[in-house]
């Protein structure tokens, strides 16, 4: 079992930044990849970006490319999601997710069903 508990969410202007963070417990963190999703009302849930365990291949939605990073730290069994120039469509509960999937590459990465373990959710919410 892995145990996710996302924090860093809140309300921010649009242009702003929030960093959300994700810690992990249950197992050795650097055993899964790991992804953020978010999901706005009436909206499906979407990926928006994913590590491998060692951290060395990452991917992003394409409507995040350039302002989103995702990071990190297997000592620390944390992973990250720096948001910069947020927009007010960025607004979601965004979920951390784990995955088993190996090798995690290619499309598979980007399909929820690929992650085992979830998080409860952080509000992230960008005003105009």
């Amino acid at each position: 079992q892995v145990q996710l508990v996302e924090s860093g969410g809140g309300l921010v202007q649009a242009g702003g930044s929030l960093r959300l963070s994700c810690a992990a417990s249950g197992r050795t963190f650097s055993s899964d990849a790991m992804g953020w999703f978010r999901q706005a009302p009436g909206t499906e849930r979407e990926f928006v970006a994913g590590i491998s365990r060692g951290g060395d291949n990452t991917y992003y939605a394409d409507f995040v490319k350039g302002r989103f990073t995702i990071s990190r730290d297997n000592a620390k069994n944390t992973v990250y999601l720096q948001m910069n120039i947020l927009k007010p469509e960025d607004t979601a509960v965004y979920y951390c997710a784990a995955s088993a999937l190996n090798p995690y590459s290619g499309s598979s990465v980007y399909l929820s069903y690929k992650y085992d373990y979830w998080g409860q959710g952080t509000q992230v919410t960008v005003s105009s």
